[in-house]
């Protein structure tokens, strides 16, 4: 015989030491770790490691041969299923998994492989906290690393539930295989072996496969206790056709006390949901547990957490990844109530999000569509329409705080649709509360209350900085795709090339206007400050001297503040410079995000637009420039928080935006108003409000000098409320002339 038998004996030896302890044995009561059991399995595996080292690749040995033929796994499940001697299934699990991580050719795909582990699956995170739970995880990550290497393997581990069901049969060819391999194994000892003594061989397992209740979903409203799939009761409607264990023992285990544990699990999760087999997609979302378990924990965990949390704490909270959420409250220096709950409610809804991005697509999309519904839906929605101040607040917080950290964009096209609804039709007066959440936070953008207005404001200056094409389109574009703000003059042969003074025929010069007349030289900036750069030629903005263009664009923002209301030349450090350089990293973040929008590169032709439908704004715009019209008598933190969103929209590289809220000189419809008509309006009431303030500029300077912490705080002034509107009017003033500058330099780069 070849020089490999002395293995193959040796292998056998051990084996068979095995099963004589079954034979000989009668005090089962004694632990496994008092026999010779743990030495035994630990020398078979060496054995084959060391087989398969010593030939070609590929090449089963004669050890392996045995442990195959001989069903070595299945006799190996049924003594662990007994836990015969006490602490026999920790051995197995063990045992399973090393075989699986140690042998490098494949295992799985032979039948007395996949059969007896898909069996041992089934034993895992049945109960929690037992003394296994750390070998059952070990061994589900093993399975679920195997099958990440070969991901046609799963279909070995989804289960035909319906024709186990229908034909009882089916399961008897499990019981006689094991009857046989008990067989076997008294054939290989020479000596009878007794069925009481392999306990399990027949009878419970012929029952294996039907006698599982498949999981339910409809009773799982009270909680995450439901979850657990050994426990629920039978179930009336069957899943549909597969059943897939391996997932179901991961998501019990994910409810471990013990946290690794529960974090092994995840990952156990992550990883299956990962696997491109269509089949074992389909069966994950269908026939498993998995949506509820993510929605239902998502929604218990934002229950639990106490109205009291300050929404500034939710804000504030530092980043949380969901496998690094162990968290000590005495260890924290800046704890506070309600802590320990956030963390756990945002670091379950990260695990959500990377589970969705990683997760194959028809996987992601059931996901994502479920924590829609059962949980935005659900459970945020109610709490978002509520009343109460408090309660507003907070959920808008907590709403605030998910669109800033949610990363997939299966997920965020959910949430978007969550809060904007799906429509992309022009808005009218008649219909803006067609999406009832969209319209209640739009209101809540000019709520009475500043905190929730500011709170509301800043969720939606973080919602436009995400990469979804829809958030821009339902919130503004929609309204300006006719361009039906403006008023079409055919330009005449004659005027053509009419530019008078480096401005376009027929458009108001704000200079000649009554409310400019006191411009000064020194105010504006002359045309050697600006560089060359040139706007695209559009039908109404015929390409002249691009730099004069730009020039007076600019300069008619910088300019509608009068002198007398300025105060920022005298103080050092608050020039234009600093707005032209966050214009210029903004503008080309916003570019990069919108590059796969494929977004038109000039206006659609004014001949091709429909101007006769009656223009609206939209719900948001209204909203804002409302707000915008009314910034001498708000609050500083208001106007900040309105300005702020009006600059980010204003940087987005559309050209309706850009003619709508950057282009002093576009022709305005009648009834219509831009951005620049409601800010000229403003300064029009100011310049009236300024002749009954005395000691106005000094006054204003103290103020600026107070917001700068360039002053200490002192006696009261009085008109604080228009002085700081006032400043910030400015500052937004030299913003947006920044953000045009930058807009119109990088058009005329190639």
């Amino acid at each position: 015989m070849a020089p490999s038998l002395p293995l193959q004996e040796d292998f056998v030896y051990h084996w068979k030491a095995i099963t004589h302890y079954y034979i000989e044995t009668s005090d089962d009561k004694a632990p496994v770790t008092d026999t010779n059991i743990p030495s035994h399995l630990e020398q078979m595996l060496d054995i084959l490691v060391q087989e398969e080292k010593e030939r070609e690749s590929g090449e089963t040995g004669p050890c392996m041969e045995y442990l195959l033929h001989h069903k070595i796994l299945e006799t190996l499940y049924t003594l662990g299923k007994a836990d015969c001697p006490p602490g026999m299934k920790q051995q197995v699990l063990g045992f399973y998994t090393k075989l699986l991580g140690r042998i490098k050719q494949p295992l799985l795909p032979h039948i007395n492989v996949h059969r007896p582990v898909q069996k041992l699956i089934r034993l895992c995170g049945e109960v929690l906290a037992t003394p296994t739970e750390n070998e059952e995880i070990q061994f589900l990550c093993i399975v679920c690393a195997k099958l990440k290497e070969d991901p046609y393997l799963v279909n070995f581990f989804l289960e035909n539930k319906l024709k186990s069901l229908a034909s009882k049969g089916a399961a008897s060819v499990t019981a006689e295989d094991t009857l046989k391999g008990a067989e076997s194994l008294s054939t290989d000892t020479g000596q009878p072996c007794r069925p009481e003594e392999l306990p399990g061989a027949a009878g419970t397992e012929q029952t294996e496969l039907d006698d599982e209740p498949p999981p339910q979903t409809d009773d799982l409203s009270t909680g995450l206790e439901n979850l657990s799939v050994a426990s629920l009761p039978e179930a009336t409607v069957v899943r549909p056709n597969q059943d897939y264990n391996l997932v179901n023992s991961l998501l019990n285990l994910t409810r471990s006390p013990d946290g690794r544990i529960a974090v092994k699990a995840c990952e156990g999760l992550m990883l299956l949901a990962s696997l491109p087999e269509p089949k074992a997609a389909k069966c994950l979302t269908q026939s498993t547990c998995l949506c509820e378990l993510l929605t239902d924990r998502l929604a218990a965990l934002y229950k639990a957490l106490p109205p009291s949390v300050d929404p500034l704490d939710i804000e504030t909270v530092e980043a949380i990844n969901w496998g690094l959420d162990s968290y000590s409250h005495k260890e924290d220096a800046s704890a506070f109530p309600g802590k320990r709950a956030l963390i756990s409610f945002l670091s379950w809804f990260d695990y959500c999000d990377q589970l969705i991005k990683e997760a194959q697509k028809t996987t992601a999309v059931a996901l994502a569509k479920a924590i829609h519904e059962r949980f935005f839906i659900g459970v945020m929605e109610p709490q978002l329409m509520q009343t109460s101040e408090m309660g507003i607040l907070t959920s808008t917080a907590l709403l605030h705080r998910i669109v800033r950290q949610v990363t997939s964009n299966v997920l965020l096209q959910e949430m978007v649709f969550f809060i904007l609804g799906e429509q992309r039709e022009p808005e009218t007066l008649a219909d803006m509360n067609r999406h009832p959440l969209r319209h209640r936070l739009i209101e809540h953008c000019d709520h009475i209350s500043d905190e929730i207005s500011i709170m509301t404001l800043r969720m939606f200056e973080h919602l436009l900085q995400k990469p979804n094409e829809h958030i821009l389109y339902n919130l503004v574009l929609r309204n300006l795709e006719e361009r039906n703000y403006t008023e079409y003059k055919p330009v005449c042969p004659e005027d053509k090339d009419v530019v008078e003074n480096g401005q376009i025929a027929g458009a108001v010069d704000l200079e000649e206007d009554p409310l400019f007349t006191d411009i000064s030289p020194d105010n504006t900036l002359s045309n050697q400050e600006w560089l060359s750069s040139s706007p695209p030629a559009t039908p109404d903005h015929p390409r002249n001297d691009g730099k004069t263009e730009v020039h007076k664009i600019v300069n008619s923002f910088l300019c509608l503040v009068p002198d007398e209301a300025k105060s920022s030349y005298h103080v050092e450090g608050t020039g234009y410079d600093t707005y032209l350089r966050d214009a210029h990293r903004q503008f080309r973040d916003y570019c990069a995000i919108c590059l796969r929008w494929e977004w038109p590169g000039s206006p659609k032709a004014l001949e091709k637009c429909n101007l006769e439908a009656t223009f609206f704004e939209g719900h948001f715009l209204k909203v804002l420039f409302d707000r915008m019209g009314r910034i001498l008598d708000q609050p500083y933190d208001v106007n900040l928080q309105v300005t702020s969103v009006l600059s980010r929209l204003s940087l987005f590289p559309h050209p309706h935006v850009h003619e709508y809220l950057l282009d002093p000189y576009v022709n305005l419809a009648s009834g219509c108003r831009s951005l620049f008509s409601v800010i000229v309006r403003v300064v029009g009431d100011l310049m009236v409000r300024i002749q009954r303030i005395q000691d106005f500029t000094p006054k204003l300077l103290l103020v600026r000098k107070r917001l700068l912490g360039l002053e200490p705080e002192g006696p009261m002034v009085d008109h604080i409320t228009l002085l700081e509107g006032v400043i910030v009017l400015e500052e937004f003033c030299k913003e947006l002339a920044a953000i045009a500058f930058v807009k119109y330099h990088a058009s005329s780069t190639p």
